[in-house]
């Protein structure tokens, strides 16, 4: 139960890093010399590139076109995102603090 609790929050903060990652590269579009937003955007982008490498290694692949293939072809072991169990939902009064 401890593991599937690791593995849910740490997909909780690799989609929450993303989502602020997409929206700080929108607002560098309109502000490219803004050296504080592009800062925040590197550093998102490393933390979630570091989510991403401790999530793939503990609980398997995130995206099939990235997969590693050895004994057998593990993106089928887990949920896909249109299936309710890849999706989740933030409790009622949960927020996010991010950087």
């Amino acid at each position: 139960m401890e593991r599937d609790c690791e593995k849910k929050e740490l997909l909780k903060k690799i989609t929450m890093l993303d989502f602020t990652a997409t929206d700080l590269g929108l607002f560098l579009n309109t502000h490219p010399c803004d050296a504080r937003a592009l800062a925040c955007y590197n550093e998102t982008v490393r933390e979630a590139d570091r989510c991403r490498v401790h999530y793939e290694a503990d609980f398997g692949p995130l995206c099939g076109a990235r997969s590693l293939g050895g004994d057998d072809w593990p993106w089928k072991d887990e949920p896909w995102p249109w299936q309710a169990s890849f999706n989740f939902s933030l409790g009622e009064g949960e927020t996010y603090v991010g950087l």
